[in-house]
């Protein structure tokens, strides 16, 4: 059996014979759990029915059985692999786990027995080679031993192998509170012939666990108590790549067929002369395996990943992802000699091997293409100076630890992060000092903190300082490589503080520099700064961190603060300038998408479209332009289209500085209106080179592309920006409009936020009553807060009318329903105390919560039996309260002892809640819904 097939079988059995449904895998980004990083469990997507927390009007809810195959990724938080894979044959961060659930259905005896079933006579694995776990019991916390499953077990198995284990092996828990209960594990002995007992849970590669029956039984409660739950369940987890190295009969997972195409891939974009050996440990002395294995790993989960709409960035869930991304190339370029742009060439044989069962990755292998290659592109311009560096600085070490200040180097300016350092010196058998390392990471997060309170980032170059420039015979500066993407080496022509120029920069203190050539990109333009560094020439130790970037006169000055790690930095000085590429990317390509937005809206709403300003950062970019009107649904979505459209062209962006009187003669050419431009000036084309633009400038033809003057920082294909979409359009004036608009991961997100409010928006058609009113209310506040497409946010807008709407219609029909009711209660009681007259009267009617009826309804009462004082007690169990109204007539006789206050407020103390109001009219609130027979002998009592 291939893996497929495999999956296939395990799917079907349960299906066909056991009458399982099948539940498609949730995505590996669990959007509906913040608890979770990744989804690491065929469980979380069930967590809801376990918690009793599942909408009883969703399909999750009709459940009773369940099976499926989940995609997983162990790699932070609790379960993190991420270091172990390579170094073994046995660990991955993705992985695919088989399982079957009952939900309040079967229990242990249908679970053994068909597990039994589809191992032995399905799979046909060696009933000899089987060992199973149960659990012994804990005296100590009251837990009997599970004898049930034991016996169970005795049926098909000797009792040599049929081992007990304790808690930490045997008792599954969620978390500190909530479902759990015991479990028995199945493992499999890969050697023939001989006793595993002694192997069994020892942590042997050679005897492995490949499925776990959990039985959940209990609640474990706040007091750590645990309560026996009404309906039991069965969760089960099975790694689908250790039961396919068992069934192939193979040393380890790596050695399946899960894994040969993805080895066969990486030999041949890599190049390397040697296939995948699956050598470990010493026989693996040049780590050229452990680097296959870490690469066919880390393709796989960061394609899945990418493709359920994450992406590697500088926090969080992303943060993770890009460590993966540059563990992954760092061991292609050192240990294969893997050329640049080779991993994101492996996204092929992934679709190819897993889009039938998993299709989202066949809908999305240019963007996940894509978002790899630039993560990776960015990661290759800093790791070959990286490993030069790393190399120096082991050549120093004598005491066996790579000191805090170089592993902080290697984090802040060769882009490493601490885990690669880790890795990477353990490689050499070395420590890091990691406590340090984390002493100045805070250190300097205080530093940071604190200059932004100070707020002290506003240095310019006036006048009289460009004199100075000028007089003491300083060029201004050379700024022609600022759009070549690699670092310069240069000199330090000036310090100035602010009001002076100085020798030497001034610890701890803002000031700005002016070096004689520099690839930053000062603000302008509508363009962002670039932020970096300025490292020492001979000992590429950090000397300055530019945090701030501008341009005066033709003099770019470079801002911020002399490095922790730096004593001195003067005039003179030879340094090399780095810049933050990283940062750089999505600056640039939100800026080559204001171009190409700038051609859509002419192409939607006419030529007589007018730029009239832009801001474009890493995370969003804002146009300006001249229109009389709001942008329609309709029209907002053309433009999306013809932006994406250039996207997915793939169309190359070029760059040429051409002499302005020439350069106004091209037809299509879009400036901004009262801009002056440079002779000569820059121009940027999408999609036709600028030499053709020249050589024919009158061409009809260039009307139909994204030609202008522009000197910022830009992509070189479109293919770079992803995905676009508009996330706002808004008026800032008489007839000037701003779009704001998000490309790459941000626009990505965007979509997946779409697809999730829209689902969510349907799921709310189905909603009533109180739950209905919920969901609008948290609804409104995403639309509000998040990140969406404009054209969808218009939409949900008229979708959120058309909820509010029902809301109205069913709250008016269940007001009608109420007044019914109250007319029946009315008549009913008034008929109660004409035959028995009363001053007294107590009832539980079902009126909700609707304070208005309840009240109508006493007056009517009243109406009839004007010496009644009258307590109506209604519970309303969708909302969770207990609504309690008293009134006692001014001038009755029981008036002169009960207050309808006091009286209230009695009663809905049982209710544990509050109540108030006057001596006649009063009214409280409770949620003890299971207190109201207590509450009516109270409020009967009391009054009497």
């Amino acid at each position: 059996m291939d893996v497929n097939q495999i999956r296939k079988t395990f799917i079907e059995f349960f299906v066909n014979k056991a009458e399982h449904t099948f539940v498609p895998s949730s995505a590996v980004i669990p959007h509906d759990d913040p608890t979770l990083l990744f989804a690491n469990a065929g469980m979380n997507q069930f967590k809801p029915i376990f918690l009793g927390q599942v909408n009883p009007k969703s399909e999750q809810a009709k459940l009773k059985r369940a099976v499926n195959s989940q995609k997983c990724i162990r790699a932070g938080g609790k379960h993190n692999d991420l270091d172990d894979v390579g170094k073994d044959t046995y660990h991955h961060t993705f992985f695919e786990m088989l399982g079957n659930w009952s939900f309040g259905n079967y229990f242990k005896k249908e679970a053994i027995s068909w597990a039994w079933e589809l191992l032995t006579e399905v799979y046909g694995l060696d009933k000899e080679r089987l060992y199973v776990t149960y659990f012994r019991g804990d005296p100590e916390k009251g837990l009997e031993p599970d004898n049930e499953a034991k016996n169970l077990w005795l049926q098909y198995l000797p009792e040599e192998r049929v081992l007990p284990f304790g808690m930490k092996e045997n008792f599954w828990e969620m978390g500190d509170q909530g479902p759990c209960g015991p479990c028995s594990e199945i493992h499999y002995d890969k050697v023939p012939g001989r006793n595993g007992a002694p192997f069994v849970n020892a942590d042997d590669p050679t005897l492995i666990e490949i499925w776990n029956l959990v039985f959940i039984q209990f609640n474990r409660e706040a007091d750590k108590s645990l309560r026996p739950l009404p309906n039991k369940h069965v969760d089960t987890g099975m790694g689908l790549e250790r039961l396919t190295s068992i069934i192939q009969k193979v040393p380890t997972n790596y050695d399946t067929d899960v894994f040969k195409p993805i080895f066969e891939a990486i030999q041949e974009v890599t190049g390397y002369p040697e296939p995948y050996g699956g050598k470990v440990g010493a026989e693996d002395s040049q780590q050229v395996d452990m680097a296959y294995r870490v690469i066919a790993d880390h393709i796989r989960t960061l394609s899945f990943s990418i493709a359920d709409g994450a992406a590697p960035s500088v926090d969080g869930r992303g943060q993770v992802l890009r460590r993966i991304l540059r563990r992954a190339v760092r061991y292609g370029k050192q240990k294969l000699n893997a050329p640049a742009g080779f991993f994101s060439k492996l996204v092929d044989v992934v679709v190819q091997n897993f889009g039938e069962f998993y299709p989202e990755l066949r809908k999305k292998p240019e963007h996940i293409r894509m978002v790899l290659t630039r993560e990776e592109d960015m990661f290759n311009k800093t790791l070959e100076k990286g490993i030069q560096e790393f190399e120096k600085m082991i050549k120093k070490t004598t005491d066996g630890v790579l000191s805090a200040p170089n592993a902080y180097f290697l984090s802040t300016v060769c882009g490493f992060p601490i885990d690669l350092t880790t890795i990477m010196a353990e490689e050499k058998g070395l420590k890091v000092d990691i406590q340090g390392f984390e002493k100045l990471c805070e250190a300097q997060s205080e530093i940071d903190r604190k200059r932004q309170k100070e707020k002290k980032t506003e240095l310019t170059l006036g006048a009289e300082a460009n004199a100075w420039l000028k007089n003491n015979n300083i060029k201004i500066t050379d700024d022609s490589f600022k759009y070549q993407q690699k670092e310069v080496q240069t000199t330090v022509k000036a310090i100035w503080n602010g009001k002076e120029f100085v020798d030497t920069v001034p610890k701890g203190q803002l000031c700005g520099i002016v070096l004689e050539s520099t690839n930053f990109y000062p603000e302008q333009g509508g363009q962002i700064y670039d932020v970096g560094q300025l490292s020492f020439v001979d000992d590429q130790k950090t000397a300055f961190d530019v945090k701030d970037c501008k341009v005066f006169g033709g003099y770019v000055l470079h801002i911020g603060y002399l490095s922790y790690e730096c004593t001195e930095l003067k005039v003179g000085d030879k340094v090399e300038s780095t810049v933050d590429y990283t940062r750089r990317s999505p600056i640039m390509s939100n800026h080559t998408s204001t171009h190409m937005v700038n051609y859509a809206l002419k192409s939607v709403l006419g030529e007589g479209i007018e730029q009239r300003g832009s801001f474009v950062d890493a995370s969003r970019f804002r146009f300006d332009f001249s229109f009389g009107r709001a942008v329609t649904k309709d029209e907002l979505a053309k433009i999306d289209q013809i932006v994406n459209d250039l996207i997915f062209k793939q169309l190359n962006v070029y760059a040429q500085e051409v002499p302005l009187a020439k350069a106004k003669t091209i037809n299509g050419l879009r400036a901004v209106f009262g801009e002056v431009y440079p002779d000569p000036v820059r121009v940027v084309s999408v999609g036709v080179p600028v030499d053709q633009l020249i050589e024919n400038p009158t061409n009809a033809e260039w009307a139909n592309y994204s030609i202008e003057f522009c000197g910022g920082t830009h992509l070189t294909n479109t293919k770079q920006a992803e995905l676009f979409t508009i996330i706002s359009e808004e008026t800032l004036g008489a007839g000037v409009r701003r779009i704001v608009a998000v490309t790459g991961s941000e626009a990505t997100a965007a979509h997946e936020l779409n697809k999730e409010l829209e689902l969510r928006f349907n799921k709310a058609l189905k909603l009533t009553g109180s739950e209905l009113s919920k969901e609008i209310v948290a609804l409104l506040e995403t639309l509000k807060s998040s990140c969406i497409s404009q054209a969808v946010r218009y939409n949900l807008v008229e979708a959120m009318k058309e909820l509010q709407s029902i809301q109205r219609v069913l709250a008016k029909e269940v007001e009608n329903l109420q007044i019914l009711e109250s007319s029946k209660i009315t008549e009913r009681i008034i008929q109660e105390l004409t035959s028995k007259p009363s001053e007294l009267y107590v009832d539980l009617v079902n009126l909700g919560s609707n304070t208005t009826v309840i009240t109508d309804t006493i007056k009517k009462i009243q109406a009839k039996s004007n010496q009644t004082a009258v307590m109506l007690i209604s519970p309303d169990e969708e909302k969770g309260k207990v609504t309690c109204i008293g009134i006692v007539p001014k001038d009755s006789p029981i008036s002169k002892s009960v207050a309808a206050n006091v009286w209230v407020s009695k009663v809905t103390e049982v209710l544990g809640g509050k109540g108030g109001g006057k001596a006649e009219v009063a009214q409280g609130v409770g949620s003890k819904l299971d207190k109201i027979d207590e509450a009516i002998l109270v409020a009967r009592d009391f009054a009497k």
